[in-house]
Parts: structure tokens; C-alpha cells; sequence
């Protein structure tokens, strides 16, 4: 009976152990799973900060274009009425994060990895077009041409019609100035694979778009929020300041489309000439840049500054000779062949 006993005990023993060990292995389990899970957040978390961090980079890189775009997109709004500014704004900026994420980020990954050769003849073009809408402007100034623009909107002879062009307007310079703050981060973001560019150019593009966007819908609504200040405010000087923007805000507006004109002339005319220097023609850049390294130097004040700023102008009278020599050709040529050939597609949609 003792032996029996002795046999019992033995085997509740091991089954004892049996049992601890199963669950010193369930623990050891339980335990490399959380630091697996662990690592694995520590790895996320790492590619976030890495996203974020070449975003920020990238985009500052990006800060030239940036700005062109804000002072561009307000002369799209100047002259509807006040309930429309914000709506057209909204749709504008639509259409900006719609270039940027579903044609802009994917054609440009895939022309990255595949056919880099093409981007510097597409950005080119693109140039050009900045340069041609550019010139067009400056055209119909000197020319005391009035164009839809000019006309109250009581004038217009739809102003539906009007909205759906300046805001299509907007959206196409948009899509050619994304191209480039698209392709300008993109060049920053240090080689890595496509899913990393992918994420931190997506930062991008939301970044700046909620950036240009909000403040162009701040400038726009600068007149009605002084015109508030100046009814509601409490004290004098909140009232006397609402009238100050509200008087101040209409001269602003004028500044800011003769700034958004000269932006598009210098950065399309910059394009170009950085293009024409990427295929082999360099003279043009080399000439420019010593010019400018040259007068910043006579100077001798603020070199860098004065450098960048006769850089700019050079690159601008550039870029308006490039667009007074395309309006004739998009007048003559390209817009009748385009008109035509919608002509004829319409025509075939009807049979």
C-alpha cells in the first residue's frame, strides 16, 4: 500500500510540474508575443517620425512654388459675392488635393521609378503653360482688353457659367504648380522604398493644400471679418482696425494679382530654364546666375538676397517673352485645332 501511495504522489509530482511548465510556456509565449507587438509599434512609430520628418523637409524645400500658389488662387475669387468666395475656395481646394493624391503622386512614383527621363519635358511644358497664362494677363492689361475678370459679375452673361471657368481656371494652374511642389519634394526625399515616398510625398500634399488653401480662404474673407470688427467691436480700436482691413483689403487684392501674375511668369519661366539646363542647354541658367552673383556682388549688402531677387526678375522676363511668343501659336494653332477636334468628338458622340 505504500508503494502504491509513494507511486501516487510520484505521479501527482510530476503532473504538478507538467502543469507549471505548460504554463511558465504559455507565459514565455505571452510574453514574446507583447514584445513582438512592441518592436512592431517602435518600428511604426519610427516610420511615422521618418514620414513626418521628410515631409517637413521636403515641403520646406517646396516653400517657392507654396507661396506662388497662395498668391495665385485669390484674383480666381475677386469679384463674386460674398456667400460664393468660401464655396469656390472649397471647391478649388478640392480639386488641388485631387491633383496632388489621384493624378500627381501615383504619375509621379511611377515616372520616378520607371521613366525618369520624362519628368524635366513634363514639368517643361507645364512651365510653359504658367508662362503663357502669364503673359495673357499682362497682354490683356496693356491691350485694355476687358476680360470676364474685369466685368462686375451683374455683367457676366452667366454667372454660373463664370464660376464653372474660374474655378476650372484655378484648378489647371493648380494641378501645373502641384506638379511642381510634387516633383520638388519628391527630389528631397532621400531614396527609400516606394511606400515611404508614397506616405511622405501623401503628407505633403495634405500639408500644403490645407496650407494654401486656408490661408487664401483667410484672405478673402479678410474685408467681411474687419467689416464685423467694425459693427460689433467693443472697444474703439477693435472698430477703428475692422475699418482699416475693410478700407485696406480691396488695394491688397489688387497687389496680390499683380504678385500672383508675376509668380506665375517667374516660376514658369523658371521651370523652363532649369529644364532646358537638366537636357544639356546651359548657358541660359549660367548666364543668369552670373548676372545675378555679379550685381549681388557690386552691391555687396545682402548678397544672397539680391542674388535670388535678380534671379527671380531674369527668370520672369524670361518667362513673359516665352508667353507673349505662345499666345499667337495658342491662338492661331492650338486652340483651333483643339476646338476642332471637340468638334469632330461631338459629332461622333451624336452618330
Amino acid at each position: 500500500m505504500s508503494g502504491l501511495a509513494d507511486a501516487h504522489s510520484e505521479c501527482r509530482t510530476i503532473a504538478v510540474r507538467s502543469t507549471r511548465n505548460d504554463s511558465g510556456a504559455d507565459m514565455s509565449g505571452l510574453l514574446a508575443l507583447l514584445d513582438d507587438v512592441a518592436a512592431i509599434a517602435k518600428v511604426a512609430a519610427a516610420s511615422v517620425d521618418d514620414v513626418l520628418g521628410q515631409a517637413a523637409k521636403a515641403g520646406s524645400k517646396a516653400a517657392g512654388a507654396v507661396i506662388d500658389d497662395a498668391a495665385v488662387t485669390p484674383k480666381y475669387v475677386t469679384g463674386f459675392k460674398p456667400a460664393r468666395e468660401l464655396p469656390i475656395v472649397w471647391r478649388i481646394a478640392k480639386g488641388s488635393m485631387k491633383n496632388k493624391l489621384i493624378f500627381l503622386l501615383p504619375v509621379g512614383l511611377l515616372l520616378n521609378e520607371f521613366a525618369p527621363w520624362t519628368i524635366t519635358p513634363l514639368l517643361m511644358l507645364g512651365g510653359a503653360y504658367l508662362c503663357f497664362e502669364g503673359a495673357e494677363k499682362v497682354h490683356h492689361l496693356f491691350a485694355h482688353k476687358e476680360s470676364h475678370a474685369d466685368l462686375p459679375l451683374e455683367e457676366a452673361v452667366d454667372a454660373v457659367h463664370l464660376e464653372e471657368q474660374k474655378v476650372s481656371g484655378a484648378i489647371k494652374t493648380d494641378f501645373i504648380l502641384s506638379a511642381e511642389i510634387m516633383t520638388i519634394a519628391l527630389s528631397e526625399i532621400p531614396e527609400s522604398n516606394i511606400w515611404m515616398e508614397a506616405a511622405t510625398l501623401a503628407v505633403v500634399a495634405i500639408g500644403i493644400t490645407v496650407m494654401v488653401y486656408g490661408s487664401v480662404a483667410l484672405i478673402v474673407k479678410a474685408d467681411d471679418v474687419g467689416l464685423m470688427m467694425s459693427n460689433k467691436g467693443r472697444l474703439a480700436a477693435v472698430r477703428a482696425l475692422g475699418r482699416g482691413i475693410v478700407r485696406a483689403m480691396p488695394g491688397f487684392l489688387k497687389v496680390l494679382m499683380v504678385v500672383g501674375t508675376a509668380a506665375m511668369l517667374w516660376v514658369g519661366g523658371s521651370i523652363v530654364i532649369h529644364g532646358l539646363k537638366e537636357l544639356g542647354v546651359k548657358w541660359l541658367y549660367d548666364t543668369i546666375h552670373d548676372i545675378a552673383h555679379a550685381a549681388a556682388h557690386a552691391i555687396g549688402t545682402a548678397e544672397g538676397f539680391l542674388a535670388w531677387a535678380v534671379t527671380a526678375s531674369l527668370d520672369g522676363v524670361f518667362g513673359l517673352i516665352v508667353g507673349l511668343i505662345l499666345i499667337p501659336i495658342v491662338a492661331k494653332i492650338i486652340l483651333p485645332v483643339w476646338n476642332t477636334f471637340r468638334k469632330d468628338q461631338g459629332e461622333v458622340e451624336e452618330h
